[in-house]
Protein backbone atom coordinates (compact mmCIF):
# COMPACT_ATOMS: atom_id res chain seq x y z
CA UNK A 1 0.00 0.00 0.00
CA UNK A 2 1.41 3.55 -1.22
CA UNK A 3 0.53 6.37 1.37
CA UNK A 4 -0.31 9.92 0.42
CA UNK A 5 2.50 11.72 1.91
CA UNK A 6 2.93 15.09 2.09
CA UNK A 7 6.28 15.89 0.14
CA UNK A 8 9.21 18.19 1.38
CA UNK A 9 12.37 19.00 0.53
CA UNK A 10 14.96 16.48 -0.15
CA UNK A 11 18.55 17.41 1.46
CA UNK A 12 20.12 13.73 2.15
CA UNK A 13 22.10 11.75 -0.90
CA UNK A 14 18.39 9.42 -0.53
CA UNK A 15 20.33 7.39 -3.65
CA UNK A 16 22.95 5.77 -1.61
CA UNK A 17 20.92 5.51 1.99
CA UNK A 18 19.07 1.74 2.40
CA UNK A 19 15.43 2.07 1.36
CA UNK A 20 15.08 0.24 5.37
CA UNK A 21 15.94 3.27 7.26
CA UNK A 22 13.17 5.29 5.44
CA UNK A 23 10.39 2.73 3.71
CA UNK A 24 7.71 2.50 6.15
CA UNK A 25 6.98 -1.88 6.70
CA UNK A 26 4.46 -2.51 4.24
CA UNK A 27 0.65 -3.72 5.22
CA UNK A 28 0.30 -6.65 4.81
CA UNK A 29 4.01 -7.50 5.20
CA UNK A 30 6.04 -10.83 4.60
CA UNK A 31 9.89 -11.04 5.08
CA UNK A 32 12.74 -13.03 6.46
CA UNK A 33 16.03 -12.23 8.86
CA UNK A 34 19.06 -14.43 8.15
CA UNK A 35 22.37 -14.48 10.35
CA UNK A 36 25.12 -15.38 8.27
CA UNK A 37 29.09 -16.24 9.33
CA UNK A 38 31.46 -15.89 7.40
CA UNK A 39 34.02 -18.56 7.16
CA UNK A 40 36.80 -16.69 4.55
CA UNK A 41 36.99 -12.90 3.93
CA UNK A 42 36.92 -13.53 0.26
CA UNK A 43 33.86 -15.38 0.15
CA UNK A 44 32.53 -12.64 2.55
CA UNK A 45 33.41 -9.76 0.10
CA UNK A 46 32.45 -11.83 -2.91
CA UNK A 47 28.83 -12.07 -1.19
CA UNK A 48 28.46 -8.21 -0.68
CA UNK A 49 29.33 -7.19 -4.47
CA UNK A 50 26.85 -9.81 -5.68
CA UNK A 51 24.34 -8.74 -3.16
CA UNK A 52 24.62 -4.97 -3.34
CA UNK A 53 22.88 -4.39 -6.67
CA UNK A 54 19.90 -5.88 -5.02
CA UNK A 55 19.82 -3.78 -2.13
CA UNK A 56 17.50 -1.07 -2.50
CA UNK A 57 17.92 2.48 -1.80
CA UNK A 58 15.71 4.83 0.08
CA UNK A 59 15.03 6.94 -3.27
CA UNK A 60 11.29 7.75 -3.47
CA UNK A 61 10.52 5.89 -0.71
CA UNK A 62 7.49 7.51 -0.03
CA UNK A 63 5.99 5.96 -3.12
CA UNK A 64 8.30 2.85 -3.53
CA UNK A 65 6.02 -0.70 -3.38
CA UNK A 66 7.51 -4.30 -3.65
CA UNK A 67 10.16 -6.35 -2.30
CA UNK A 68 13.37 -4.87 -1.12
CA UNK A 69 16.74 -6.28 1.00
CA UNK A 70 18.64 -4.80 3.92
CA UNK A 71 22.13 -5.44 4.86
CA UNK A 72 23.94 -4.96 7.97
CA UNK A 73 27.22 -6.31 9.16
CA UNK A 74 28.45 -6.42 13.32
CA UNK A 75 31.42 -5.58 14.35
CA UNK A 76 32.48 -9.26 14.33
CA UNK A 77 31.77 -9.59 10.95
CA UNK A 78 33.80 -5.83 9.50
CA UNK A 79 36.51 -7.41 11.22
CA UNK A 80 35.52 -11.14 9.36
CA UNK A 81 35.99 -9.11 5.80
CA UNK A 82 39.34 -7.42 6.86
CA UNK A 83 38.44 -4.12 7.25
CA UNK A 84 41.62 -2.44 8.22
CA UNK A 85 42.31 -1.84 11.78
CA UNK A 86 41.67 1.81 11.55
CA UNK A 87 38.46 1.31 10.55
CA UNK A 88 37.47 -0.74 12.40
CA UNK A 89 38.89 1.33 15.68
CA UNK A 90 36.55 4.32 14.65
CA UNK A 91 33.53 2.69 15.17
CA UNK A 92 32.07 3.27 18.67
CA UNK A 93 32.93 1.36 21.47
CA UNK A 94 29.48 -0.31 22.68
CA UNK A 95 29.26 -1.67 18.58
CA UNK A 96 32.55 -2.91 19.20
CA UNK A 97 32.11 -5.16 22.54
CA UNK A 98 28.28 -5.93 21.06
CA UNK A 99 24.84 -5.82 22.51
CA UNK A 100 25.55 -8.50 25.04
CA UNK A 101 28.74 -7.44 26.49
CA UNK A 102 26.57 -4.51 27.39
CA UNK A 103 24.01 -6.11 29.08
CA UNK A 104 24.53 -4.78 32.30
CA UNK A 105 24.10 -0.81 30.71
CA UNK A 106 21.23 -2.08 28.77
CA UNK A 107 19.42 -3.78 31.93
CA UNK A 108 19.62 -7.05 30.03
CA UNK A 109 19.27 -9.27 33.28
CA UNK A 110 17.13 -12.01 34.93
CA UNK A 111 15.29 -14.16 31.52
CA UNK A 112 16.73 -11.30 29.60
CA UNK A 113 20.47 -12.24 30.26
CA UNK A 114 22.49 -13.06 27.71
CA UNK A 115 23.06 -16.47 29.12
CA UNK A 116 19.50 -17.08 27.95
CA UNK A 117 19.66 -16.23 24.58
CA UNK A 118 19.35 -18.70 21.63
CA UNK A 119 23.07 -19.81 20.96
CA UNK A 120 24.28 -17.79 17.92
CA UNK A 121 23.09 -14.14 19.19
CA UNK A 122 26.07 -12.36 21.75
CA UNK A 123 29.04 -15.10 20.85
CA UNK A 124 30.31 -12.81 18.22
CA UNK A 125 29.19 -15.60 15.49
CA UNK A 126 26.78 -13.64 13.72
CA UNK A 127 28.54 -11.57 11.07
CA UNK A 128 26.16 -10.33 8.66
CA UNK A 129 22.24 -9.54 9.02
CA UNK A 130 20.15 -9.88 6.00
CA UNK A 131 16.18 -8.51 5.84
CA UNK A 132 14.41 -9.21 3.35
CA UNK A 133 10.67 -6.99 3.29
CA UNK A 134 8.03 -7.24 0.89
CA UNK A 135 4.46 -6.90 0.48
CA UNK A 136 3.04 -9.89 -1.16
CA UNK A 137 4.40 -13.57 0.03
CA UNK A 138 5.06 -14.38 -4.63
CA UNK A 139 7.67 -11.36 -4.34
CA UNK A 140 9.15 -12.00 -0.92
CA UNK A 141 9.88 -15.78 -1.92
CA UNK A 142 11.26 -14.84 -5.09
CA UNK A 143 13.63 -12.42 -3.20
CA UNK A 144 14.64 -15.00 -0.92
CA UNK A 145 15.53 -17.12 -3.78
CA UNK A 146 18.04 -14.44 -5.05
CA UNK A 147 19.35 -13.78 -1.36
CA UNK A 148 20.02 -17.17 -1.11
CA UNK A 149 22.20 -17.70 -4.07
CA UNK A 150 23.92 -14.79 -2.95
CA UNK A 151 24.92 -16.18 0.26
CA UNK A 152 26.24 -19.67 -1.25
CA UNK A 153 30.01 -19.79 0.47
CA UNK A 154 28.79 -18.67 4.40
CA UNK A 155 27.47 -20.07 6.78
CA UNK A 156 23.51 -19.48 7.77
CA UNK A 157 23.18 -19.69 11.24
CA UNK A 158 19.38 -18.20 11.19
CA UNK A 159 16.63 -17.93 9.00
CA UNK A 160 13.75 -16.63 10.80
CA UNK A 161 10.47 -16.19 8.46
CA UNK A 162 7.95 -13.09 9.78
CA UNK A 163 4.83 -11.32 8.84
CA UNK A 164 1.35 -12.04 7.35
CA UNK A 165 0.12 -12.07 11.11
CA UNK A 166 -4.37 -11.99 10.64
CA UNK A 167 -5.29 -8.51 10.41
CA UNK A 168 -1.56 -7.09 10.35
CA UNK A 169 -1.14 -7.34 14.27
CA UNK A 170 1.49 -8.58 16.49
CA UNK A 171 1.93 -11.69 18.45
CA UNK A 172 0.18 -9.83 21.48
CA UNK A 173 -2.54 -8.86 19.05
CA UNK A 174 -1.84 -5.30 18.68
CA UNK A 175 -1.16 -2.95 15.12
CA UNK A 176 2.10 -1.68 16.00
CA UNK A 177 4.68 0.11 14.14
CA UNK A 178 2.50 3.58 14.55
CA UNK A 179 4.28 6.88 15.13
CA UNK A 180 7.04 7.15 13.27
CA UNK A 181 9.23 10.14 13.84
CA UNK A 182 9.87 12.75 10.99
CA UNK A 183 13.23 12.89 9.24
CA UNK A 184 14.04 16.54 8.18
CA UNK A 185 14.99 16.40 4.48
CA UNK A 186 13.84 13.16 3.98
CA UNK A 187 11.34 14.22 1.04
CA UNK A 188 8.44 13.66 3.28
CA UNK A 189 6.83 17.02 5.85
CA UNK A 190 5.67 15.61 8.72
CA UNK A 191 2.32 13.37 9.43
CA UNK A 192 -0.28 14.90 11.66
CA UNK A 193 0.68 14.10 15.16
CA UNK A 194 4.41 13.49 14.08
CA UNK A 195 5.50 16.92 15.70
CA UNK A 196 8.47 18.76 13.58
CA UNK A 197 10.94 16.96 12.16
CA UNK A 198 14.22 15.94 13.45
CA UNK A 199 17.37 16.43 12.27
CA UNK A 200 18.56 13.60 10.04
CA UNK A 201 21.61 13.47 11.63
CA UNK A 202 19.96 11.95 14.28
CA UNK A 203 19.30 9.02 11.88
CA UNK A 204 21.71 9.17 9.36
CA UNK A 205 25.64 9.27 9.31
CA UNK A 206 27.28 12.65 7.99
CA UNK A 207 24.46 15.29 8.45
CA UNK A 208 23.98 17.94 11.27
CA UNK A 209 21.66 16.26 14.57
CA UNK A 210 19.89 18.32 16.85
CA UNK A 211 22.92 19.44 17.92
CA UNK A 212 23.82 21.59 14.93
CA UNK A 213 27.00 19.15 14.29
CA UNK A 214 27.19 15.87 12.73
CA UNK A 215 27.72 12.63 14.61
CA UNK A 216 31.12 10.96 14.45
CA UNK A 217 31.24 8.37 12.05
CA UNK A 218 33.18 5.49 11.05
CA UNK A 219 36.46 6.60 8.89
CA UNK A 220 37.13 6.47 5.44
CA UNK A 221 34.02 9.04 4.58
CA UNK A 222 32.73 6.26 2.07
CA UNK A 223 32.27 3.76 5.01
CA UNK A 224 30.26 6.26 7.57
CA UNK A 225 28.76 8.85 5.22
CA UNK A 226 25.04 7.86 4.68
CA UNK A 227 25.25 4.71 7.46
CA UNK A 228 23.68 4.43 10.46
CA UNK A 229 23.32 1.76 13.28
CA UNK A 230 20.94 -0.74 13.88
CA UNK A 231 20.09 -2.54 16.84
CA UNK A 232 17.80 -6.00 16.32
CA UNK A 233 15.91 -7.65 19.62
CA UNK A 234 14.19 -10.70 18.95
CA UNK A 235 11.45 -11.44 21.76
CA UNK A 236 9.63 -14.44 22.56
CA UNK A 237 5.77 -13.38 23.31
CA UNK A 238 4.52 -15.23 26.53
CA UNK A 239 0.51 -14.91 25.09
CA UNK A 240 -0.50 -16.98 27.92
CA UNK A 241 1.18 -15.20 30.90
CA UNK A 242 -0.37 -11.81 28.82
CA UNK A 243 -3.98 -13.44 28.68
CA UNK A 244 -3.63 -14.87 32.37
CA UNK A 245 -3.41 -11.65 33.49
CA UNK A 246 -5.76 -9.74 31.30
CA UNK A 247 -8.29 -12.43 32.83
CA UNK A 248 -6.96 -12.09 36.31
CA UNK A 249 -7.74 -8.49 36.16
CA UNK A 250 -11.05 -8.20 34.32
CA UNK A 251 -14.64 -9.83 34.27
CA UNK A 252 -15.42 -9.30 30.90
CA UNK A 253 -14.21 -9.53 27.09
CA UNK A 254 -14.61 -5.10 27.45
CA UNK A 255 -12.85 -4.37 30.23
CA UNK A 256 -10.19 -6.85 28.93
CA UNK A 257 -9.32 -5.08 25.85
CA UNK A 258 -9.67 -1.76 27.63
CA UNK A 259 -6.77 -3.49 30.21
CA UNK A 260 -4.59 -4.12 27.14
CA UNK A 261 -5.72 -0.97 26.03
CA UNK A 262 -4.49 1.03 28.83
CA UNK A 263 -1.10 -1.38 28.94
CA UNK A 264 -0.10 -0.03 25.54
CA UNK A 265 -1.82 3.35 25.18
CA UNK A 266 -3.74 2.47 22.16
CA UNK A 267 -6.61 -0.40 21.54
CA UNK A 268 -5.78 -3.47 19.67
CA UNK A 269 -6.58 -1.53 16.28
CA UNK A 270 -4.03 0.97 16.90
CA UNK A 271 -6.43 3.84 17.85
CA UNK A 272 -5.31 5.58 20.65
CA UNK A 273 -6.78 5.99 23.82
CA UNK A 274 -6.41 10.01 23.84
CA UNK A 275 -8.80 10.72 20.61
CA UNK A 276 -10.51 6.87 21.77
CA UNK A 277 -11.03 6.96 25.22
CA UNK A 278 -14.51 4.21 26.02
CA UNK A 279 -14.34 2.40 23.45
CA UNK A 280 -12.51 1.22 19.82
CA UNK A 281 -12.43 2.66 16.47
CA UNK A 282 -10.81 0.88 13.94
CA UNK A 283 -11.31 3.11 11.55
CA UNK A 284 -9.34 5.96 13.57
CA UNK A 285 -6.40 2.53 14.15
CA UNK A 286 -6.12 1.91 10.79
CA UNK A 287 -5.86 5.90 9.08
CA UNK A 288 -2.06 7.13 9.33
CA UNK A 289 -3.01 10.60 9.01
CA UNK A 290 -5.08 10.03 12.34
CA UNK A 291 -3.96 7.49 14.78
CA UNK A 292 -0.98 9.73 15.74
CA UNK A 293 -2.59 12.69 15.85
CA UNK A 294 -2.32 13.96 19.36
CA UNK A 295 -1.01 15.12 22.05
CA UNK A 296 -0.51 14.73 25.88
CA UNK A 297 -1.22 18.14 26.72
CA UNK A 298 -4.79 17.88 28.06
CA UNK A 299 -3.83 14.69 29.72
CA UNK A 300 -0.65 15.22 31.84
CA UNK A 301 -2.09 13.03 34.97
CA UNK A 302 -2.67 10.06 32.87
CA UNK A 303 -6.62 9.60 32.35
CA UNK A 304 -6.58 7.99 29.28
CA UNK A 305 -3.27 7.15 28.50
CA UNK A 306 -1.75 5.91 31.67
CA UNK A 307 2.00 7.52 32.41
CA UNK A 308 3.11 4.00 32.75
CA UNK A 309 1.79 2.89 29.19
CA UNK A 310 4.72 1.56 26.42
CA UNK A 311 3.83 4.06 23.91
CA UNK A 312 3.81 6.75 26.08
CA UNK A 313 7.24 6.10 27.62
CA UNK A 314 8.79 5.31 24.63
CA UNK A 315 7.85 8.72 23.21
CA UNK A 316 6.97 11.09 26.21
CA UNK A 317 6.08 13.76 23.94
CA UNK A 318 4.69 17.10 25.76
CA UNK A 319 4.31 15.08 28.95
CA UNK A 320 5.45 17.09 32.10
CA UNK A 321 8.19 14.61 33.17
CA UNK A 322 9.74 14.74 36.83
CA UNK A 323 13.11 14.04 34.90
CA UNK A 324 13.73 16.38 31.95
CA UNK A 325 14.64 15.01 28.58
CA UNK A 326 14.68 16.26 25.36
CA UNK A 327 12.65 13.51 23.46
CA UNK A 328 13.84 14.33 19.91
CA UNK A 329 17.32 12.98 21.01
CA UNK A 330 15.75 9.94 22.15
CA UNK A 331 13.72 9.06 19.12
CA UNK A 332 14.62 5.74 16.49
CA UNK A 333 12.87 4.65 13.65
CA UNK A 334 11.13 1.25 14.40
CA UNK A 335 10.84 -2.01 12.01
CA UNK A 336 8.70 -4.29 14.14
CA UNK A 337 8.26 -7.58 12.59
CA UNK A 338 6.13 -10.48 14.20
CA UNK A 339 6.89 -13.91 13.78
CA UNK A 340 5.41 -17.34 14.60
CA UNK A 341 2.24 -18.30 15.76
CA UNK A 342 -0.65 -15.38 15.40
CA UNK A 343 -1.89 -14.11 18.83
CA UNK A 344 -3.95 -16.78 20.32
CA UNK A 345 -6.87 -14.92 23.02
CA UNK A 346 -7.86 -18.48 24.27
CA UNK A 347 -4.15 -19.50 25.21
CA UNK A 348 -3.54 -19.47 29.04
CA UNK A 349 -1.48 -22.28 29.79
CA UNK A 350 2.27 -22.03 30.71
CA UNK A 351 2.37 -24.54 27.39
CA UNK A 352 1.46 -21.09 25.13
CA UNK A 353 3.98 -19.07 26.61
CA UNK A 354 6.67 -21.42 25.18
CA UNK A 355 5.30 -21.68 21.39
CA UNK A 356 7.61 -20.00 18.99
CA UNK A 357 5.90 -16.80 18.38
CA UNK A 358 7.41 -13.29 18.72
CA UNK A 359 9.06 -10.19 17.25
CA UNK A 360 12.02 -8.83 15.94
CA UNK A 361 11.98 -4.93 17.02
CA UNK A 362 15.36 -3.16 14.91
CA UNK A 363 15.45 0.16 16.04
CA UNK A 364 17.40 2.35 13.19
CA UNK A 365 19.30 5.46 14.71
CA UNK A 366 22.66 7.15 14.01
CA UNK A 367 23.19 6.34 17.98
CA UNK A 368 21.68 3.56 18.35
CA UNK A 369 23.71 2.02 20.75
CA UNK A 370 23.06 5.07 23.21
CA UNK A 371 20.14 5.80 22.43
CA UNK A 372 18.93 1.75 23.80
CA UNK A 373 20.84 2.17 26.39
CA UNK A 374 19.29 5.62 27.70
CA UNK A 375 15.36 3.82 26.82
CA UNK A 376 16.33 0.56 28.68
CA UNK A 377 18.15 2.33 31.75
CA UNK A 378 15.63 5.87 31.76
CA UNK A 379 12.03 4.98 30.36
CA UNK A 380 11.62 1.31 30.14
CA UNK A 381 13.34 -0.46 33.20
CA UNK A 382 12.62 2.30 35.51
CA UNK A 383 9.94 4.57 36.35
CA UNK A 384 10.96 7.85 38.26
CA UNK A 385 11.31 9.52 34.93
CA UNK A 386 7.33 10.11 35.44
CA UNK A 387 7.41 9.68 39.16
CA UNK A 388 6.07 5.94 39.07
CA UNK A 389 9.49 4.50 41.22
CA UNK A 390 10.09 1.07 40.41
CA UNK A 391 7.58 0.02 37.69
CA UNK A 392 8.59 -0.71 34.47
CA UNK A 393 6.92 -0.57 30.87
CA UNK A 394 4.31 -3.37 30.64
CA UNK A 395 5.40 -4.57 27.51
CA UNK A 396 9.22 -4.89 27.08
CA UNK A 397 10.15 -4.53 30.85
CA UNK A 398 11.67 -7.09 32.65
CA UNK A 399 9.27 -7.82 35.65
CA UNK A 400 10.46 -8.13 39.00
CA UNK A 401 8.06 -10.76 41.26
CA UNK A 402 4.79 -8.33 42.49
CA UNK A 403 5.26 -5.48 39.76
CA UNK A 404 2.48 -3.28 39.31
CA UNK A 405 0.72 -0.90 36.71
CA UNK A 406 -0.52 2.53 37.81
CA UNK A 407 -4.13 3.32 35.93
CA UNK A 408 -4.99 7.01 37.19
CA UNK A 409 -8.10 7.39 37.95
CA UNK A 410 -10.64 9.69 40.07
CA UNK A 411 -11.30 9.67 42.94
CA UNK A 412 -8.24 6.69 43.91
CA UNK A 413 -5.71 5.59 41.33
CA UNK A 414 -5.78 1.39 40.21
CA UNK A 415 -2.85 -0.28 41.09
CA UNK A 416 -2.96 -3.77 39.06
CA UNK A 417 -0.33 -6.34 40.87
CA UNK A 418 1.10 -9.19 39.15
CA UNK A 419 2.13 -8.04 36.17
CA UNK A 420 4.78 -10.57 34.43
CA UNK A 421 7.40 -9.95 31.65
CA UNK A 422 5.33 -10.83 28.74
CA UNK A 423 8.35 -10.67 25.76
CA UNK A 424 11.35 -12.37 26.83
CA UNK A 425 14.78 -11.37 25.28
CA UNK A 426 16.19 -14.04 22.88
CA UNK A 427 18.91 -12.89 21.76
CA UNK A 428 20.52 -9.24 20.37
CA UNK A 429 22.85 -7.74 18.19
CA UNK A 430 23.86 -4.01 16.82
CA UNK A 431 24.44 -3.83 13.12
CA UNK A 432 25.95 -1.35 11.22
CA UNK A 433 23.62 -0.78 8.25
CA UNK A 434 25.78 0.81 5.47
CA UNK A 435 25.06 3.37 2.41
CA UNK A 436 25.15 1.33 -1.00
CA UNK A 437 28.61 2.90 -1.93
CA UNK A 438 30.13 1.94 1.26
CA UNK A 439 28.84 -1.96 0.43
CA UNK A 440 30.61 -1.90 -2.72
CA UNK A 441 33.55 -0.29 -0.36
CA UNK A 442 33.80 -3.70 1.70
CA UNK A 443 33.36 -5.73 -1.35
CA UNK A 444 36.70 -4.84 -2.52
CA UNK A 445 40.12 -5.92 -0.61
CA UNK A 446 41.99 -3.18 1.50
Amino acid sequence: MTLALPRGAVAVELDDIQATVLRYRPEPYYGTHVMLHVDDARAGRRFLRDVTPFVDSAADWWQADGPWIAVGLTYSGLAALGVPDDSLRSFPEAFRVGMAARADQLRDRGVNDPANWEPHFGTGAVHLGVSVFSDSEDAWRRTMTVARHHYRGLTVLSEQDFGAQPGALNSLGYRDSIGQPAVEGSGVQPLPGQGPAIKAGEFVLGYPGESGVPLPAPEPDVLGRNGTFVGLRKYQSRVGAFNRFLRAHATSDESRELLAAKLVGRWRSGAPLTLAPDRDDPALGADPLRNNDFTYAADQAGHRVPLGAHMRRMNPRDTQMQILADVDIHRVIRRSTAFGAPYDASAVSAQDDEIPRGLYFLFISAKAMATMEFLQQEWINNGNFMNLGEERDPNVGVQEPGASFTIPRDPVRRRVHGIETFNVLRGGEYFFLPSLSALRWLGEEH
